[in-house]
This record gives structure tokens, sequence and C-alpha cells, in this order.
């Protein structure tokens, strides 16, 4: 259906450029129905459309300060427009955000609750973006004044609002909540992303200066809905005590289940089967297959790997923006963002599903059944059943499969070798591991049919 949209779209748009009603541009225009595109936070694209752009009068004055701005470029100007012209606009702050993530650790839940903010302002904020560009059809700088000689190439797609101003806006706000101590290197780096895009002439000062403004506003719609999303809750809980049921202190999270989910009802609504109980032949079985498990190099290594925050997380979304430049989605502001909110709310969404099982079930760890059990690194102070890798990987895998079927099979595949880390370092049994895996991809794909019951 998406499909035949586009092509219509795109004959009408053919219609009006042969009519004279729009300003040519020299590749197909990027994506002109996004602004119809379903979004998380905001009721539609139309619902914040910026004011009109300014008159010719003030267009002609902004021309002239971008030449002379254009023509005085330095070398450290160009590499600011060369740094955040690389990648779609959500790139670099994806990047951004990996880096402070790793660099300040927080929790994986709150981690996975980050990037998911991060993603949908960005896309939310993305679709806005495309609905006013094409209710406005502002021309380019260079399209307006052909002597103009721009340091990068001319997106094709209007000028107004501009996007690396809007992604800049609402990542730095969403960036800025999490780590509020670090607010203004966030804004100064949106500055920065945003003044780039007139350096390089391709976006007037009024373009980047309502992009700002309608990233935030967007930002701030998302915030409105993470402050009252349950993860400031405290536990006031207690620690199941009878035999079976997994021991311990200052359990991760155990609130988590009860989170605000971006497509589930609620965190128990897809919950898996108890597991088997501790003292029956089945968990033996598996506590067992742990036991003896045959180590090598090769399996110590990847478990070792696994276990990284850059194999949890910063890996699944260096697989995605390799494949969005592999397939030249980097000229496509808005599906690049779409993709990414649908990897990030799923993979939210799975642990959210993941841990009301886990403090359901309160399982407990192998070590625990086996205190001869040893283990390549620290056992995560949670329970057991089901494995949080399972979940998380095979939901990044189910999106970035259904998103890139030509690359399924390998894509699936690191989502099997994360779950099966958890084995090999003797820290899960492999019913976690299954659990997990098929809760993951069950999350997923519920909300790939969420995605496509809501596009027009």
């Amino acid at each position: 259906m998406r499909v035949s949209i586009k092509l219509l779209t795109s004959l009408m748009f053919v219609a009006l450029l042969l009519a004279g009603c729009l300003v040519p541009m020299s590749n197909p225009p990027v994506e002109p129905d996004a602004g119809q595109w379903p979004t998380w936070v905001l009721p539609s694209g139309s619902e914040l459309l910026p004011p009109p752009p300014p008159d010719q009068t003030t267009t002609q004055a902004e021309l002239e300060e971008m030449q002379a701005l254009v023509a005085g470029s330095d070398e450290a100007t160009l590499q600011q427009i060369a740094y955040w012209d690389s990648g779609a606009p959500s790139y670099r702050w994806i990047e951004i955000a990996l880096n402070q993530f790793k660099s300040k650790p927080l929790s994986n839940l709150h981690i996975s609750r980050g990037m998911s903010l991060l993603n949908v302002a960005i896309y939310d904020a993305m679709v806005a973006t495309w609905n006013a560009k094409y209710t406005y059809n502002r021309p380019r700088p260079s399209l307006a004044n052909p002597t103009l000689k721009t340091l990068v190439a001319t997106p094709s797609s209007p000028a107004y609002p501009a996007e690396h101003a809007v992604a800049a806006g609402a990542a730095a706000v969403i960036l800025g909540y999490l780590y509020p101590d670090d607010e203004q290197i966030f804004q100064t780096k949106a500055a920065e992303a945003a003044h780039s895009r007139v350096a390089a002439g391709v976006q007037y000062p009024s373009d980047v200066e309502a992009g700002l403004e309608l990233g935030r506003q967007v930002a701030q719609m998302v915030l409105e809905r993470a402050t009252a999303d349950g993860s400031d809750a405290l536990w006031e809980g207690t620690i199941p005590i009878e035999p079976g049921y997994w021991t311990g202190e200052n359990p991760i999270v155990p609130l988590a289940g009860i989170w605000q989910p971006w497509v589930l009802t609620s965190g128990d609504e897809m919950r898996p089967p108890a597991p088997s109980a501790y003292d029956s032949p089945a968990k033996a079985m598996e506590v067992q297959e742990i036991a003896t498990y045959t180590h090598t190099w090769q399996t110590n290594q990847k478990a070792l790997y696994w276990q990284t925050f850059d194999g949890l997380i910063s890996s699944w979304y260096g697989n995605a923006s390799q494949h969005i430049f592999e397939h030249h989605l980097d000229t496509n502001p808005p599906e690049a963002a779409r993709i990414y909110a649908l990897m990030s709310t799923a993979q939210y969404d799975a642990l959210i599903a993941c841990w009301d099982a886990k403090y359901a079930y309160w399982a407990m760890r192998p070590f625990q059944l086996d205190p001869e059990l040893v283990t390549l690194f620290p056992t995560p102070n949670h329970p057991s059943y089901p494995a949080a890798h399972g979940c998380s990987s095979a939901a990044f895998a189910t999106i970035l499969a259904y998103l890139f079927p030509e690359e399924a099979e390998l894509i699936n595949a690191m989502a099997e070798e994360a779950g099966m880390s958890r084995l090999w370092g003797g820290i899960h049994y492999r019913s976690d591991i299954e659990t997990g895996l098929e809760l993951g991809r069950a999350v997923a794909q519920k909300v790939i049919e969420h995605q496509q019951q809501n596009t027009p």
C-alpha cells in the first residue's frame, strides 16, 4: 500500500512541476508524503506547523549573508560541515548518545528508555518537518541563487525548516533531560549542527531557527510522556525467601516491568509461561549442560564481546547505520529516523516485557543452583528467566530483518549468537535464552504490525 501511495505522490509532484507550481530539484523529491506518516507522540505531522518562512526581502538578505559566510569558511568550519553532513541528521546524534551512555553508564533498562525517547523525538520531529517542508515548498538557497556555491550536496527537499536543526533541537533536549549536568554541552552541539547547514550553503538562517524550535517543541512533548512513564517509581517490595527463588540484594530495576511501553498494552501482555521448577529433572539437565559445556577461545571471545556495551547496544545501531548507508538512505532523513525509532521502541518494549517476567517468577541463576559453576564474568544482579540478551537482541534483529530482508539471515544469526553467548558465559540456562529470543521477536512483530496498521 505504501509503495503505491509513494508512486502516486511522485506522479503528482511531476505534474505540479510541469505546471510550474513547484521549484525544480536535481533529483526526485525526498519522501513528499512523509508528513503524513504515523507518529508516536504527536497527534499528527501537522500538529506543530511552524509559521511561514520569511518574505522575499528577508530571504534576499539571508542569501547575501550566506554568500559571505560560505566564501569565508576556514578549516575549522569545513570540518564542522563535513562532520554534521555525514549520514542522515539523526546519525551523529545516535553516536553522541551511545558515547554518552558508554562514558557515563546507566542501567541497560534506562539506556534503552533513553534511546527510545531520543529516536521517537527525532522521528516525530522529522515527520512534522516534512509536513512543513511540503506545505511551504521554500526553494533551497542555491536554487534561489544559482551563483551560491554550496559546500555539500543540496538535498532534494524544500529548505524550510532545516532537518539537521530539527534533529539537533530534539536530541539536545532529550539528552539534556537524561544528563542534566551536560545539558549545555548538548545545546552547544545542537547549535553547531544547525549552523553547519547555513555555513554549507544549503539552509537559510531562518530554516535552522525554525528547525531548532520545532525539534525542541516535539522533544518537550516526548518528555511530558517520559516524566509520567513510571520509570521513577521506588520499589518497596520484598525478595521471596522460599526455596527455589533468586536470592540477593538490591535487584536491578525490579519495577521496570510496569514502565509504560510504546506498543504493548502493559509489560505482562506477552508474559511467557513459568520456567521449569528449580528441582525438576529438566532444570537439572540445563545445569548439567552449562557445567559440561566445552569452552573454546571463540565462544569465550564471543561471550565477552556480547557482555560489553559495544556488543549489546552499539553493534545493533552500527548495523542499522551501515544498512542505511548501503541503501543510500542517509539522504532520506525521515526514513532513517523511522528505522532508528522502530528499533529502539521494539527493544525498549521487549525489555519491559522481559523484566515483567523476571520479577513475576524470580528464577534462580545457574550459580545459585550449582555453586561450583565458574562463569566468565559476574552474573547480573537480577533473576534469570528470561534472558535479557535474548529479548533485546531478538527485538533489534526482527526489526532490522523486516526493514532489510535481504540481510535477514545474517541479522537473525547475530541475535542467536548474542543469546547463546549467555550460556557460554555460564550465566543463563538454555530455556532462559530461547524464551527471551521468542519474547523479543513477538514484541518486535507487534511493533511492526502497529507500524503497518497506522501507515497511510
